[in-house]
């Protein structure tokens, strides 16, 4: 499950560490199989029963062997991955919208923030980076369950959104002055390139992060951060 080819082929990802997993198990995705210590499993012997079809005892140095989390000495959970549906977002809200983010850190760190200020939806070009990926899934910190994440045509999407389509740019109107409307999209584009012309022509308000030093450009996920910062204080 650490290869995209073999998630794809099971249509199965890993999801490790006690917390992690925990949730996992209280959320709506299907766990396929459970390994893990004793001092993890014996506590939740009857709801590992109820929800899970295979059951390992495993060392620490096992979970290490197979995992890719260092710090995960307890568990590890192989998980049904969900279908990818078509985006159809409530059009009274906030969305991400992401342009071709290809480093795994970035999109789990992205994932959190949006969680972090409560946007439950994201939607990614096709060339985005794989959601179910270890690095991603790690990174979220548990927030990959809270946030509805699809994969489709940006061209296409955004060409049928009637909400304000906000695009971070290095030239645009200062995010610390923007008036945001109730609802809208908010497009974060490609870690060296940013948004891509054929995203860009449908970007209907430009914006920015001010620069004050000499910095050449930002992390995708810090101006996540910020765009969204920015946002919630004005709503």
């Amino acid at each position: 499950m650490q290869v995209r080819k073999y998630r794809l082929a099971e249509q199965c990802f890993i999801v490790q560490g006690a917390k992690a997993v925990k949730e996992t198990l209280d959320s709506a995705y299907e766990v396929m199989m459970v390994a893990g210590t004793d001092a993890f499993l014996g506590p939740l012997g009857e709801i590992l029963s109820d929800k899970v079809s295979e059951i390992l005892n495993a060392s620490e140095e096992e979970l290490s062997a197979i995992g890719s989390l260092e710090s995960n000495h307890t568990v590890l959970a192989v998980v049904r991955m969900k279908p990818n549906p078509q985006p159809v977002l409530p059009v009274k809200d906030y969305h991400l919208v992401l342009d071709d983010i290809r480093d795994p850190g970035n999109l789990g760190t992205i994932i959190r923030t949006a969680d972090w200020y409560g946007i439950k939806h994201i939607v990614a070009s096709e060339e985005t980076t794989d959601f179910y990926s270890p690095k991603v899934i790690n990174a979220t910190m548990g927030s990959f369950l809270r946030v509805h994440f699809s994969y489709t045509s940006l061209e296409s999407f955004l060409s049928k959104s009637s909400t304000p389509v906000y695009g971070t740019f290095l030239k645009g109107e200062n995010v610390h002055r923007v008036n945001f409307s109730e609802n809208g999209l908010i497009v974060i584009g490609n870690e060296s390139k940013g948004i891509s012309p054929a995203v860009e022509k449908w970007v209907t308000k430009p914006i920015t992060i001010p620069r004050f030093g000499k910095a050449e450009s930002l992390n995708a996920s810090t101006a996540t951060a910020i765009v969204l910062d920015n946002l919630r204080r004005r709503l």
